[in-house]
Parts: structure tokens; C-alpha cells; sequence
């Protein structure tokens, strides 16, 4: 059973303020599971570097066989979070107009940041 009554009724109101909704919250949690693996959140710094690249040259960059990269990448597609141009025999890909701009390089930079910092447990 949750309390009724909070112990810093000001910090309660705050929160609930400024906290995000369900919808927004399952939005972000979908994207968040995305970039949970490593080949995604590299193609995802590789594109975002480089603006637009074909699966070969991906591959050679994250030095991965394409077959892992083009898996990832069709993942990203049916997300939304990349999309791809043909020119002649060569498709390339570019993250999607739109693509969720707090999630760009500072953002993914400031997460690898946290995740090294020691934790209270380990301290």
C-alpha cells in the first residue's frame, strides 16, 4: 500500500509537475530498448557522424560483418529511427527527419559517462 500522505508534500508537487505522461514514458522506454544493443547504438554514432552511409561501409567502420549490421539497421528502419535512399545497386542509410534529437551524440556521450561513473554500492 502507497502513503497518503507525502513526507516533502513540496518535491511531490514538483515531480508531478514536471513528470512525463504513460504515453511519453512508453515512447521513450521503446527507444531506450533500442539503443540497448551495442551494434544499434553504433550504427545510430556512425550515421549520426557521418550523415549518411551503405551497410558495406558501416560494416568497415564498426569493424562487424554486414550481416549484423544490416539486421541492425532493418531494426532501426521498422523503429522509424533510420530511413534509406537508393541510388543505383546502393542503398544508404541516414537517420530518419525527425529522429529524436536528445538522443543525438551528447546524450548517448552523457549516458556512457553515468554508466562509468561508480555507483553508491561500489563506492
Amino acid at each position: 500500500m502507497s502513503p497518503t500522505t507525502p513526507v516533502d508534500p513540496e518535491r511531490v508537487a514538483k515531480a508531478r509537475e514536471r513528470l512525463i505522461g504513460h504515453d511519453d514514458a512508453a515512447r521513450l522506454s521503446s527507444i531506450l530498448s533500442l539503443l540497448a544493443d551495442p551494434t544499434r547504438t553504433r550504427v545510430i554514432y556512425a550515421l549520426d557522424l557521418a550523415d549518411e552511409l551503405c551497410v558495406g561501409d558501416i560494416a568497415l567502420a564498426l569493424e562487424l560483418g554486414e550481416d549484423a549490421v544490416g539486421y541492425a539497421l532493418r531494426i532501426l528502419r521498422t523503429a522509424g529511427m533510420v530511413t534509406r535512399r537508393k541510388a543505383g545497386r546502393t542503398v544508404y542509410y541516414r537517420l530518419a527527419d525527425g529522429f529524436p534529437e536528445p538522443l543525438r551524440m551528447h546524450c548517448l556521450v552523457r549516458l556512457i559517462e553515468i554508466s562509468d561513473t561508480p555507483s553508491d554500492d561500489e563506492e
